[in-house]
This record gives structure tokens, sequence and C-alpha cells, in this order.
């Protein structure tokens, strides 16, 4: 399993309510992905700094979805005008309280 922390700064002007709409908006397409397993949306509104905590299956997975010039990137690009750092990590466990389970890389 992997996670890839991405974040982007937020067009100067942008309102919290704005960044919410855009990720309620962005949510629905990731059901179904191959290799996707969850995100986590983030916002700091006193920084400008928009973003998300995703995890994968695998790097490949992630990678077709971050794709230079592929749709998730330009959707990036025409929502705030910026491209997205992007750093991925290795993901030994994860612990899901919500679940009751523990999950460990194979």
């Amino acid at each position: 399993m992997i996670t890839a922390l991405f974040q982007f700064k937020v067009k100067d002007g942008t309102t919290r309510d704005e960044v919410f709409i855009n990720i309620k908006n962005v949510e629905p397409k990731f059901e179904g992905v191959a290799g996707f397993i969850r995100t986590n949306f983030v916002f700091n509104g006193k920084r400008g700094i928009g973003g998300g905590v995703y995890t994968w299956e695998t790097r490949e997975a992630a990678e077709k979805v971050y794709a230079e010039g592929g749709p998730w990137r330009e959707a990036i690009r025409t929502l705030y005008g910026v491209d997205p750092d992007i750093t991925i990590f290795e993901t030994p466990v994860i612990v899901d309280n919500e679940q009751n389970e523990i999950k460990s890389a194979a």
C-alpha cells in the first residue's frame, strides 16, 4: 500500500465554502477507481492550502490517476491555477478504529 499526500495553494480570494464545494464535486469521481482505498480531503484556510491524503493499493494505481496531463491534474489546474505538490509514502500498516481492523501491506 502507499499513501499519497498532495497539497496545492488555493487562489487568493477563494473562500472555504468554495473549496468545500469543489471537494464535494470531486469525491464521487473516486468511487470505483481501480486500486483506490480511501482519501481524507484537507484544507487549511489560514495558510491557503488544500489537498488530500490518499491511500492506494499500489504505486502504479496512484500514478495512473496522478499522471502528468491527466484529468486529475488538469482539474486542480483549472480550479486553482496551480500544479499540486505530491509526495508518495510506503504504507506498511493502517489502523482503522472505525472499522475495527488493522490492515498490513503484503
